[in-house]
């Protein structure tokens, strides 16, 4: 039997139910995209929207990984701050990487409009919540962003945070009005509906088993079809396989998790008062939203290297909840589940060549939707000659992930940050 989506609040209401045959034969295209997610769909997009023959393999299904099934935060930035991009890029070159992540948040909201994708349900707000007083420092940082680039930010103090977000847990916020949060599996599959209708031939069930790189022509083989092509895009994630050995080394597979609670609309109105999403500022922290109509919770968190699903998912991340909102103790979760995302050890995307027509368009965990709307457009734009914005992360390379190392590396960062974390909220009591 052919693997389907997993059981997820998205794949649960999935407004269509399309599928695409596996490639056979012998294919010729300008493009051979591999990877079925967002970066793949929105390069695929913006290719046909250039003339361009576009063939498209996903293994699984669209948006089968990470792109299905994560918690849909559309906003500006990185998963690394902005301090660190300078730090490794210059002042100027960083603030053209933070305006191509708020163009990312554009292109997305662009496609919902221009498709009318109602599905998606976009729903404006995205909170970031500290659970300590920073002494004026976020309210300065926001202030900077606004002043810079121009972001619909606004500074929560601690009375109007704790109308909000009914937890003592939470000290003060911003919130960007500018940004929001949708459903990324019906969003999509609308790209891929669109990219069909355009001439895109999409290919579900097509794991990639070898790829010839080295000629004029690059060969890209299937179970049952070989597509040859000038160019290829690597846009997979944390399922990424062995075909290109260089993007493997690259990244680091993720494990986060998700889960979502019974309907109890008055319950949780008790504890959450805005619609807008909520992120926990802590490196090892949550985030959540409401959905079904403010009916249940989506609350994601945790981060682990283990590449396998844990038994007790629900139970740590019900945990964290409760512990957020106590008065959530009797809230049950209908559902959790897990997915890998691609990490890179410079928490940056990784988007650029390889070599002469070969790309990559990776490394998207932890940074929201926004990059990859615009790692694929600028690859896209890059292949058809429209511009090499694309070579803006060059400093942000295929780097070695370290190996076992590298996980191990990981892991114990983020139970550093997890430490950090507790003993900024117990000087904040």
């Amino acid at each position: 039997m052919q693997p389907s989506y997993i059981d997820t609040y998205y794949s649960r209401t999935a407004a269509t139910s399309e599928r695409h045959p596996p490639a056979a034969g012998r294919i010729e295209a300008d493009v051979c995209i591999v990877g079925g997610g967002l970066a793949g769909l929105t390069a695929a997009l913006k290719l046909a929207r250039g003339g361009r023959k576009v063939v498209l393999l996903e293994a699984h299904r669209v948006a089968w990984g990470a792109s299905g099934r994560n918690g849909g935060f559309v906003s500006a930035g990185y998963a690394t701050g902005l301090a660190a991009i300078e730090r490794r890029v210059g002042p100027d070159q960083a603030r053209e990487l933070f305006r191509l992540s708020m163009e990312g948040v554009e292109i997305v909201r662009g496609n919902i409009d221009g498709l009318g994708i109602e599905a998606a349900h976009p729903i404006p707000g995205i909170a970031k919540a500290l659970r300590y007083d920073s002494r004026g420092a976020l309210e300065l940082a926001g202030e900077r962003q606004q002043r810079e680039f121009g972001l619909q930010l606004r500074y929560l103090p601690r009375d109007e945070v704790r109308e909000l977000f009914v937890s003592p847990k939470y000290h003060e916020a911003i919130l960007d009005e500018g940004a929001f949060h949708f459903h990324p599996l019906n969003y999509a599959r609308a790209l891929a509906r669109e990219a069909s209708r355009l001439g895109v031939a999409i290919h579900e069930h097509s794991p990639v088993m070898a790829a010839d790189l080295d000629g004029a022509r690059k060969i890209v083989r299937t179970k049952g079809a070989e597509i040859a092509a000038e160019h290829v895009v690597f846009a997979t994630g944390g399922y990424t396989g062995g075909v290109l050995p260089a993007l493997k080394r690259a990244f680091l597979p993720i494990a986060t998790y998700v889960l979502l609670t019974e309907p109890a609309p008055e319950l949780i109105q008790g504890a959450i008062r805005t619609r807008a999403a909520i992120l926990d500022d802590r490196r090892a922290g949550d985030y959540y939203r409401l959905v079904d109509g403010g009916n249940r919770i989506l609350w994601g968190g945790r981060i682990t290297t283990r590449t396998t699903d844990p038994r007790d998912i629900a139970t740590l991340l019900r945990r964290e909840m409760v512990a957020t909102y106590p008065q959530l103790s009797g809230l049950q979760v209908e559902i959790a589940w897990s997915g890998l995302m691609s990490y890179a050890r410079h928490l940056m995307p990784q988007i650029g060549q390889w070599k002469t027509g070969v790309w990559y368009c990776t490394a998207f965990g932890g940074h929201g939707m926004n990059t990859t709307a615009i790692g694929g457009t600028v690859v896209a734009e890059a292949i058809m000659g429209e511009s090499d914005r694309c070579r803006l992360f060059a400093p942000f390379d295929l780097a070695w992930n370290g190996g076992v190392l590298g996980r191990a590396a990981i892991q114990l960062t983020y139970w550093s940050y997890q430490a950090a974390d507790a003993v900024k909220e117990f000087r904040a009591r």
